[in-house]
């Protein structure tokens, strides 16, 4: 997996960090009744997605804040985008163990949670393509409501009639809207990062004061971040699907 690009939320891991596979998939629920003869109903009751384990190697000068962040993230509970290759999971991170060897060397193991998969048709209902672009969009606004970052320029123009129609001028208006939302999110998530990572020095402090509202800057920084990122991943399948229009 060394040539794929694997991002949790804020995280994108890279080098020693992928892990060699990722196992996917899980059950399907069954409620089986045994009739006599030996007959059986069986009611299908939903997908029921296995837990995301993997482990990889903070190494490198930013090991130790790396593994910090992510602990953050285990700790605050929060849901977040994973997605790899053409994969693309809604997760709360349920286990984080970081094994410190050295500050720049640090194994490490993660388990996500599946909240949602986010590629598949809900309820078998494939939405068209303006419809899941608008809806993409608005729950990526909805995500960041309490920043700066304005998505009106990017609905208005994937409304536009011929928006999602390859080869258009409202589709190159649409793709230019997206591509600068996407900065944007990004640029966001870069300061939101950098927050995080200024109050990694207070938190190991001794002073109580200090470490306390490193805390209070963490958490804040940490929520932020996610927002950012759940919200990334709606506005990136916004820019793939748009993308891979037909004419």
């Amino acid at each position: 997996m060394s040539d794929v690009t694997l991002t949790l939320g804020p995280v994108l891991f890279s080098g020693f960090e992928i892990p060699p596979f990722l196992f996917f998939g899980g059950a399907q629920r069954l409620a089986v009744h045994k009739l006599p003869g030996g007959a059986r109903v069986i009611d299908a009751m939903g997908r029921d997605d296995a837990a995301l384990r993997w482990s990889g190697i903070f190494t490198g000068p930013a090991a130790s804040e790396r593994a910090l962040l992510l602990d953050t993230l285990r700790g605050q509970g929060l849901v977040l985008p994973l997605s790899w290759d053409i994969f693309l999971y809604s997760v709360v991170i349920s286990e984080f163990t970081a094994e410190y060897q050295a500050g720049w060397w640090i194994p490490y193991r993660i388990t996500c949670t599946v909240l949602q998969d986010e590629l598949q048709m809900i309820e078998g209902v494939a939405a068209s393509l303006s419809e899941q672009t608008s809806g993409d969009l608005a729950t990526a606004g909805s995500l960041l409501g309490g920043t700066n970052i304005n998505f009106a320029a990017a609905q208005s123009a994937i409304a536009a009639p011929g928006a999602t129609t390859l080869g258009t001028s409202a589709y190159l208006g649409a793709q230019n809207a997206v591509g600068g939302l996407q900065s944007s999110v990004a640029s966001g998530m870069g300061a939101a990062a950098s927050a995080l990572a200024s109050s990694a020095g207070p938190l190991a402090t001794s002073n109580a004061a200090a470490g306390a509202a490193a805390l209070t800057s963490a958490t804040s920084a940490a929520g932020t971040l996610a927002a950012l990122a759940t919200a990334g991943g709606y506005v990136g399948r916004t820019a793939t699907n748009l993308q891979n229009a037909s004419s």
